[in-house]
C-alpha cells in the first residue's frame, strides 16, 4: 500500500514549475534505462534533474511517483512492495529521492528491476554509502555524477546564452582563440567573480542574499545528518570536522603537515584521516594525493575545500592561492585525475602539469617540462602556454 500522504505530496512537487534551464547531465543520461542512480553534493540540483524528466517524458501525472527517503511517512514503508503496488495500479516511472537514507536499498532496487517492468531513477547525497550499496547492484544499474555548477553552466544561467564546453586539450593547444570567441559575448572575468562567490549551487537563484545562509545549511546537514549517521561520528567530535573546514578556508593551500592538522583539530591522525574521508564522501573537500613516482601515497598531500562558494561561506578572508586551487580541482576533477605534482601545483591524467597564481605566474618552475602549463588569476586572455584560470571552468 502506498500511504495518501505520500501519493499527495508527489503530486504537489511533480506539479510545481521547474527551472527552464538544463544541467549538462540532461544530454549525458539514457532515459531508456531502466534503473538509473544519480549521484552528488546536496544542493548541486539531482532532485531537478528528476523531476525536469517527469516533467519531459510524456508520462501521464498518474503514472509517475515522487517519493523521498527522508520524508516521515517513508519510514516504515518497504520499498519493493511500494513499487510492487505502484506498478500493479499501473505506474511506470518511478522516482526516488535521498535514497541513501535507506540502509540496504541496493537489495530492494535490484528485485524491482528484476520483477517489474518499472523504470526506476533514484538519487543519492552521501557517495560512500552509495558506492557500497551500488557494488551489490551489479550491473542492473547506470549511475551519473552530478558535480556543482561549472562556470560555463553558471553563464548559460546568468545570461540566457549557450557556451560551447571544451575538452581539456582543445583548451591547452587553442586557449587564447576559445577565449576570444567567449569575450564576444561577456566579460569573463566579471562572471568569473561571481561564481567563485555564489556560482556553484543552482540554489542561489532562489535569493542571493539568503545564499550564505543556505549553504551554511547544507554544510551542517552533511555533517550533522549524513556523516554523523554514515559513520557514526559522536555528536562532540562535529565540532572538529567543521574547525577543520575553516582551517582549510584560511590558510594556504600548502603540503600537507599532518601534525599541524592533527594538533589544530585536536584529535589523532588516524581518527582525523577517517574524518577526511567521510568528508570527502560528503562532498566538503578534496583530498590531492601524489601522482606517480612521489612520495607515500597513503596520506594526501594537499587539502582544498571542495568548491569555492564554501570558502566564502565559512570565512570573511578566504585564502586566495587556495580559492585559485579549489576552482581549479573542483572544475577538472569531474572528468580527469588530479594529483599533487612535486615540480608544479597539480598533475592532471599523469601528463600536463600546471602551476597556479596570480597574473604575474610566470613559467619558470616548469621552463624544461614541455607538458607544463602555467595557470593565471586576472587575466582574461592567455599568451603561449600561460592559460587564464577561468577559462578551465569551461570543461563540462
Amino acid at each position: 500500500m502506498i500511504p495518501p500522504i505520500l501519493r499527495q505530496t508527489s503530486a504537489l512537487i511533480l506539479a510545481r514549475r521547474q527551472p527552464e534551464y538544463r544541467r549538462f547531465l540532461h544530454t549525458r543520461i539514457d532515459f531508456g534505462e531502466q534503473l538509473i542512480g544519480i549521484k552528488g553534493a546536496r544542493g548541486c540540483g539531482k532532485t531537478t534533474v528528476l523531476l525536469q524528466h517527469a516533467q519531459s517524458c510524456g508520462l501521464e501525472a498518474s503514472r509517475i511517483l515522487y517519493i523521498a527517503c527522508d520524508h516521515p511517512a517513508m519510514v516504515d514503508v518497504d520499498l519493493y512492495a511500494l513499487a510492487q503496488t505502484f506498478y500493479q495500479e499501473g505506474g511506470q516511472l518511478l522516482l526516488i529521492d535521498e535514497i541513501h537514507k535507506r540502509k540496504g536499498f541496493a537489495v530492494h532496487l535490484k528485485a524491482i528491476r528484476d520483477t517489474f517492468d518499472l523504470q526506476v531513477i533514484f538519487s543519492g547525497s552521501s557517495a560512500l554509502r552509495l558506492e557500497h550499496e551500488l557494488a551489490d547492484l551489479s550491473r542492473r544499474a547506470v549511475v551519473h555524477e552530478l558535480p556543482v555548477l561549472s562556470l560555463r553552466e553558471f553563464m548559460e544561467i546568468e545570461t540566457g546564452q549557450r557556451f560551447a564546453a571544451y575538452a581539456l586539450p582543445d583548451i591547452l593547444a587553442n586557449h587564447a582563440n576559445l577565449a576570444a570567441n567567449v569575450m564576444q559575448t561577456l566579460r569573463p572575468i566579471e562572471q568569473f567573480k561571481k561564481y567563485l562567490r555564489y556560482g556553484a549551487y543552482p540554489f542561489y537563484r532562489e535569493s542571493l542574499d539568503n545564499y550564505t545562509s543556505k549553504l551554511l545549511e547544507v554544510i551542517n546537514l552533511t555533517i550533522d545528518s549524513d556523516l554523523a549517521s554514515l559513520y557514526s561520528i559522536a555528536s562532540d567530535k562535529l565540532d572538529k570536522l567543521k574547525k577543520l573546514l575553516y582551517m582549510l578556508c584560511s590558510t594556504d593551500p600548502v603540503e600537507l603537515n599532518i601534525s599541524k592538522l592533527s594538533t589544530g583539530v585536536g584529535t589523532s591522525w588516524p581518527t582525523l584521516s577517517r574524518y577526511l574521508d567521510s568528508m570527502s564522501a560528503g562532498s566538503l573537500v578534496h583530498i590531492v594525493r601524489g601522482g606517480s613516482g612521489m612520495r607515500t601515497v597513503n596520506k594526501p598531500d594537499k587539502l582544498l575545500l571542495d568548491n569555492t562558494n564554501l570558502f566564502y561561506a565559512l570565512c570573511a578572508s578566504p585564502n586566495v592561492g587556495s580559492l585559485r586551487e579549489s576552482f581549479f580541482v573542483s572544475q577538472l576533477g569531474y572528468q580527469h585525475q588530479v594529483h599533487y605534482h612535486d615540480k608544479g601545483d597539480f598533475v592532471v591524467d599523469e601528463r600536463w602539469v600546471f602551476e597556479i597564481g596570480g597574473a604575474g605566474k610566470t613559467l619558470k618552475q616548469l621552463a624544461n617540462h614541455p607538458d607544463g602549463y602555467a595557470v593565471v588569476d586576472d587575466v582574461v586572455i592567455g599568451d603561449g602556454r600561460r592559460i587564464p584560470l577561468w577559462l578551465f571552468g569551461m570543461l563540462y
